[in-house]
């Protein structure tokens, strides 16, 4: 292994030095909005001539190498006016743009000819990309805009249902999914308990979901990475926008540090329908507030600093005997340093911190726990030529973990203090990327990620007979608890259990005509850490736990193949993917299995595996007053957990069986219509087959009791889930040159009212005795306005 890795990198060293050797002119600057000084990502930067080009990287910055001569130079990006001239290139060039936003009314969902050909001709595949503008124009529950819910829009990408905390990709768990707020883990998404998702639409600057060929850069989970980077501020002048609806309001400012050279942001949220309740004698309260914070300056032409950082709380509440608070801080110091026009540097020291805690007074104790993480990391990108590029880097990560602690509340209290035992674990993983063109037609992403992870000393960790943390009793055909033989201690600095993994990257693109092409990949994924959830999505409740001596990390093969094309100068465009992975120790739950303020979670979980495949259309129209999409995902994600003898049965006698997150059908279709500068509307409407569960399917009584009997695991489903939504926006005065500009937002969410099952129980009805189903619905019918507005 090790000589591989060498050799590996060897060879690319080799590589981008003949490469470097042949540079012949670099053009390279950064690209901002000529109205706030904010960097713009993805920006266009096209040579029609040599039929070339490329795009700005996170931070606006961009690096092109050209033969020398006289160029027509075009940037073009989404909603701003194109710059074009012509540039004598007979040196090394430094050449700075600012775009200015084109006066006319511009749906963000727009692709032009130059954009899309650039993406056929790249081996990037599975990957969304949604707009802000996008987002905001959706139909969403009870107003408020939502980057999850909008997401889940997209082929491949589903939730639990209602109310549901996370998001499922190709298959996988929630838990499978990296998100990332400017670089930093968020490890719970959801406020209030799923309804509303932790990221402010104000403050978002560009996000994108990879799933699939991911590049290596990124690494820590096997099914998705979703990537948001919050806006830098406007460095010209101050301003202000917010937004207030029925149940929430934000507001968010930002504005110059000093002029052209640093800016600040910072944004509000808060939720205040428990603020009514008690009108209704309604003694309970459910309510969540966020921070955005972002600081940027511009220490010189080669320097930039920036400081940005997250803090949300929920509270749920219920009269004076119970209170739950759960909530996200995170923080990030990066540095972005350029070398040279060749060579882009980011440092990033960055802190999360996911916080849970439980108040029951009326026991007179108080739980909580938490996960502690923090990382440093080096990325670098190296613009080798024009037809070769490397990103390569490193980074380092420290975790504590807190399972869980209970204490007293009260003198007079009968719980005595406990503290469950504390993990610790570190880290680090090293990458390179390849983006390599070989000509016209084929391109090259190719790459690899050294993983490696350390569990490191803990107070106390159990020894078991034979190392069996689990045994099975052959009499009545079921798991038990093995006892502890003894227990072993360590200082924090031992390491317990090391893992290491290489994980290869490569995507391909072939461009068959001007207008399609065809595109595979293959990655390699390895999952460290678990979150301990036997729900079908997670809970603020859940508690993450790595890897060590009885828990194997998980890890993911995918393979995908896809056609693009666009039809009609651009005006549509068609994308088909087919994926195939699979997923090694993936753990699941025996029956009957304690999660809860278990000490000892190897008692109860057993390693299988998984697997998932499908079909994903996105068929989208790009351009005109109409715009919108349809997305439709056909997949099957099934997941084995066999005995690991002969003689034990496993779960579900070690067959196969649907994960809880499998959706045969998924069907999305969005459309935006501008009716003209005042009036816009939007609509949604989705179809989903029903979630996998498990039913009775008998029952026997037992000295007096009715026991239940189910059926083989999560061979049933819910009902098929549908709705569809709409939304109206109205700008009373679009012409205006004031400072101070609205508009309205209407919405109905769910306009024919389904009564969407978000599960299905039974009990014996009280009066006739006999059994009964209870379907149990979040929504119904839920209409909404909201004012936005900025100056």
């Amino acid at each position: 292994m090790k000589t591989l890795i060498r050799v590996f990198f060897l060879c690319l060293f080799f590589i981008s030095f003949n490469l470097s050797a042949q540079d012949k002119i670099t053009l390279s600057g950064t690209i901002t909005d000529s109205s706030s000084n904010e960097t713009l990502i993805g920006v266009n930067i096209i040579i029609p001539e040599l039929q070339t080009g490329t795009i700005t990287n996170e931070y606006g910055f961009y690096s092109i190498t050209l033969p020398s001569g006289n160029y027509e130079i075009q940037i073009s990006y989404i909603g701003f006016t194109t710059i074009t001239e012509t540039l004598e290139l007979t040196a090394n060039l430094t050449k700075n743009y600012r775009l200015e936003e084109t006066t006319e009314s511009l749906d963000e969902v727009v692709i032009t000819e130059k954009i899309e050909k650039l993406n056929l001709k790249k081996p990037q595949m599975s990957v969304n990309s949604l707009s802000i503008k996008t987002i905001k124009n959706m139909p969403v529950v009870l107003g408020e805009v939502d980057v999850i819910k909008s997401i889940t829009l997209l082929p491949g990408v589903t939730n639990a249902g209602e109310g549901a905390s996370g998001f499922n990709v190709r298959g996988g768990a929630a838990d499978q999914n990296l998100i990332l707020l400017d670089e930093a883990t968020i490890f719970n998404s959801s406020h209030l308990f799923g309804f509303f998702s932790v990221f402010n639409p104000d403050a978002i600057k560009d996000l994108k979901l990879y799933k699939g060929g991911i590049p290596a850069k990124y690494g820590g989970r096997v099914s998705s990475v979703l990537d948001i980077y919050q806006k830098e501020g406007n460095s010209n002048s101050f301003h202000m926008n917010g937004g207030i609806g029925l149940i929430s309001s934000r507001l968010l400012a930002e504005g110059p540090i000093k002029k052209d050279k640093g800016s600040f942001l910072i944004g509000g949220r808060s939720s205040y329908a428990h603020l009514f309740l008690p009108l209704f004698d309604i003694d309970s309260k459910a309510y969540f507030y966020d921070l955005n914070t972002k600081l940027s300056y511009n220490i010189n032409n080669n320097n930039n600093v920036y400081l940005s950082g997250y803090f949300g709380r929920d509270v749920f509440e219920i009269s004076d005997s119970f209170q739950n608070t759960f909530g996200n801080t995170v923080l990030n110091f990066r540095w972005n340093h350029l070398f040279s026009d060749k060579l882009f540097s980011n440092l990033s020291l960055i802190y999360s911190d996911y916080y849970y805690g439980l108040e029951l007074s009326f026991v007179e104790f108080d739980w909580v726990s938490g996960i502690l993480n923090f990382n440093l990391k080096y990325d670098f990108k190296h613009y080798l030529n024009n037809d070769f590029k490397l990103e390569y880097g490193f980074n380092s990560m420290y975790y504590n973990f807190n399972p869980g602690e209970i204490n007293p509340t009260t003198e007079t209290s009968g719980i005595n203090p406990y503290k469950l035992i504390d993990k610790y674990a570190l880290e680090n993983a090293i990458y390179i990327d390849a983006e390599h063109k070989i000509n016209n037609k084929l391109s090259l992403s190719y790459g690899a990620r050294l993983s490696m992870f350390h569990r490191l000393g803990q107070d106390e960790l159990n020894i078991y007979e034979n190392n069996l943390p689990l045994t099975f009793n052959e009499e009545i055909g079921i798991y038990e608890k093995a006892e502890p033989i003894a227990t072993e201690t360590f200082d924090k600095s031992d390491v317990i259990e090391s893992f290491a993994n290489l994980e290869p990257r490569l995507a391909v693109a072939y461009q068959l005509n001007k207008v399609s092409s065809i595109k595979a990949s293959y990655n390699r994924m390895s999952q460290y850490l678990h979150l301990l959830s036997n729900t079908t999505s997670p809970t603020p409740l859940d508690v993450w736990t790595p890897s060590g001596k009885y828990v194997k990390p998980q890890l993911l093969d995918q393979i995908a193949l896809g056609y693009f094309k666009t039809f009609k100068n651009n005006t549509f465009s068609l994308e088909v993917e087919s994926f195939y992975k699979t997923i090694k120790n993936r753990i699941d739950y025996v029956d009957g299995a304690d999660l809860i303020a278990n000490d000892a979670i190897e008692q109860v979980i057993l390693n299988g595996e998984a697997k998932a495949y499908g079909l994903e259309v996105l068929f989208r129209k790009n351009e005109g007053r109409f715009t919108g999409w349809l997305a439709y995902t056909l997949s099957k994600s099934e997941q084995r957990t066999p005995g690991r003898t002969d003689v034990e049965t496993g779960i579900n006698n070690g067959k196969w069986y649907n994960t809880a997150y499998d959706k045969t059908h998924d069907i999305s279709l969005t459309g935006s219509y501008e009716l003209n500068k005042k009036w816009s509307f939007s609509s949604n409407f989705i179809f989903q087959t029903g979630q996998p569960t498990t039913y009775p399917n008998s029952q026997y009584e037992y000295n007096g009791l009715v026991i239940p009997n189910y059926e083989a695991r999560n061979s049933s489903r819910l009902p098929s889930y549908h709705r569809l939504d709409l939304s109206a926006n109205y700008n009373p005065k679009p012409e205006s040159n004031r400072t101070f500009k609205g508009e309205w937002v209407f919405g109905i969410y769910n306009v024919y009212g389904r009564k969407n099952a978000a599960s299905i129980s039974f009990r014996e009805n009280s009066d006739t005795g006999t059994n009964e189903a209870i379907k149990l619905a979040i929504f119904g019918m839920v209409p909404s306005i909201s004012y936005n507005f900025k100056f």
